[in-house]
């Protein structure tokens, strides 16, 4: 059979690598602590749940979603959260669009937008899904590399006058995976002036903009004025209310960028089930303590991590966001060959920061979203395999 060109060209999704790594070690009788992918661990809200049971029941809910940018209510729903979280003011009705989940979001938004020869630029380390989008289009990706000197901002003005002349569309994501970083409000005003009189749509994936510790809460780009002129940004229910199956996202900002991405959408989806929409709904409106929960669950777990290899001679910076710990490669080792000597030598599976991109080399990402039960047991026990199996300097 033939396949197409571009899925020739496509690396392999990193995470399926992941789970194959991971089965292949159970299968041979690894007790494995598994820091892979960034799924959370902890149970959805029972409020949720028996919205989405209670929704399911009406008959109304198992049609097609002809609502265009999503449920009136789950738009509404949206609007209010972003008002009390942000102070952005949303209409629900032009500038917010329902999305089957972030990542089916980030990833159509190149189809709408991007032409053969545009130019997208898209950070490095970063979730693949901006590069293979963008390549799917047939635009050409630009790379902003983001470094731990720059606190993983990418530099505006080292990005060449011929790319920018072409450059159409800009990810960039905070806080930010895998990194970590957060970006400030002067950042952002820097952007939107950037970004105007250029032609150039910027989305920012918020997908993590909950998952903060130490009292530092991440801003929006659209709090900056005109912002809205220039951007989108795109955000998930999954890591804030523990719904990563569910596939409920949406994105909200520019108008005539969710346009393009909503006629794109029409003629490839039927929108989300309507009942999911409603749990959505309980989800923004209803209690928020049960992510205050899951921040202190994390926080403690980071801490736990960190702290605790910090101790057996691996120092690693804390990270103020995300569910993620992005930890320096010690000395004599690749990202890969570190990970897999800790899969290997110590039943300890994480990421290479080098499955992000070329930048992402020297670093391994841990989640805290650690899979199976007693979790903060299991930090404890990878720290110590780690320091009795592994040679850190």
């Amino acid at each position: 059979m033939q396949v197409a060109d571009r899925l020739l060209r496509t690396p392999p999704y990193p995470f399926a690598e992941l789970g194959r790594l991971k089965r292949n070690a159970i299968e041979q009788g690894v007790d494995l602590v598994d820091f892979g992918i960034g799924d959370p661990d902890q149970p959805t809200p029972a409020h949720i749940v028996e919205a989405l049971r209670e929704a399911a029941t009406e008959a109304s809910t198992h049609q097609y979603d002809e609502t265009g940018k999503g449920l009136p209510e789950f738009r509404e729903a949206i609007a209010c959260w972003y008002e009390n979280r942000f102070g952005v003011s949303l209409d629900p009705d032009r500038e917010v669009l329902r999305l089957i989940g972030a990542k089916e979001g980030l990833a159509h938004l190149a189809w709408a937008v991007l032409n053969p020869g545009d130019v997208a630029l898209v950070p490095d380390p970063a979730y693949p899904v901006y590069n293979v989008a963008s390549m799917f289009a047939g635009a050409e990706t630009y790379k902003l590399a983001l470094t731990e000197d720059a606190g993983y901002l990418p530099d505006l003005e080292a990005i060449p006058a011929e790319v920018l002349e072409r450059a159409k569309l800009m990810y960039l994501c905070y806080p930010n995976m895998p990194t970590a970083a957060v970006a400030e409000r002067e950042f952002y005003q820097r952007l939107v002036e950037f970004a105007r009189g250029r032609k150039l749509l910027v989305c920012l994936d918020m997908a993590y903009s909950e998952l903060y510790y130490d009292g530092g809460r991440p801003g929006s780009l659209l709090e900056v004025e005109g912002a809205k002129e220039v951007g989108i940004e795109i955000h998930s229910l999954s890591k804030t209310y523990n719904m990563t199956g569910w596939r409920l996202g949406y994105a909200v900002g520019n108008v005539e960028a969710l346009d393009a991405l909503e006629k794109f959408k029409s003629n490839v989806d039927s929108g989300v089930f309507l009942a999911i929409q409603r749990a959505g709904v309980a989800a923004l409106t209803g209690p928020q303590e049960c992510t205050d929960r899951m921040r202190a669950i994390y926080e403690k777990r980071r801490d736990l991590l960190v702290e605790g290899l910090g101790k057996v001679g691996w120092q690693i910076p804390k990270p103020k966001a995300t569910c993620y710990v992005w930890a320096p490669v010690p000395q004599g080792y690749t990202s890969a060959g570190l990970a897999e000597t800790l899969l290997g030598d110590a039943g300890v599976l994480v990421t290479p920061g080098s499955a992000y991109g070329e930048q992402g080399e020297g670093y391994v990402r841990f989640s805290l979203t650690v899979q199976g039960e007693r979790q903060e047991e299991r930090i404890v026990e990878a720290v110590s395999r780690i320091a009795e199996k592994v040679k850190l300097r």
